[in-house]
């Protein structure tokens, strides 16, 4: 009987410390990269506005990588505010994530919202702007999210640079490939 005892009270304890600890965490998590393409803002636009076009550079797209086994939908137009895509695992499945646009705008970039069963809503961002020479486009892609008080959620929050982050870089070289092709 004591032992069990103990064991509570260092649950209790452990489980206290480790919430006292998590209110030192942000309670919004944010991501970003930036970098410049060679390419005209319009072009990059193009393929950052085009939710269709995703699939080829945006490693959070379902498609990327050659995910069939995922039922994508898209609105139309799949440009501009207003434009969203789903995708659900199966045919028949309700679709359990959506991405859509809220802000477009040529000269300056997207604002998008992205929801998905498994994850806190995020905030996306991708702004554009003429590089300083007016040669190419300078990119900001910044995702952003409200992880709450919740200490596994805060630490999911502080981890999503290190997560994250390469598969961010991977995506903004992926587009500045494309973008750049003749």
């Amino acid at each position: 009987m004591r032992f069990l005892k103990m064991f509570l009270a260092a649950v209790v304890v452990l489980g206290t410390l480790v919430f006292l600890l998590s209110l030192a965490f942000p309670s919004t998590a944010r991501m970003e990269r930036s970098g410049s393409i060679s390419a005209p803002l319009d072009k990059v636009y193009a393929v950052t506005g085009d939710l269709k076009t995703w699939q080829e550079w945006n490693p959070w797209n379902p498609a990327y990588r050659g995910r069939e086994h995922l039922l994508l939908q898209y609105s139309d137009p799949s440009v501009g505010t207003g434009a969203w895509y789903t995708w659900s695992k199966t045919s028949g499945a309700a679709a359990s994530g959506r991405v859509e646009i809220v802000a477009a705008d040529s000269t300056k970039g997207i604002e998008f919202n992205m929801t998905d069963p498994s994850m806190k809503p995020v905030k996306g961002y991708i702004e554009l702007k003429p590089t300083t020479d007016g040669k190419g486009t300078a990119i900001l892609w910044r995702l952003e999210a409200k992880v709450g008080m919740t200490p596994w959620w805060k630490l999911r929050g502080f981890l999503m640079d290190r997560v994250y982050g390469d598969s961010m870089e991977e995506g903004l070289n992926k587009l500045r490939d494309i973008c750049e092709r003749p």
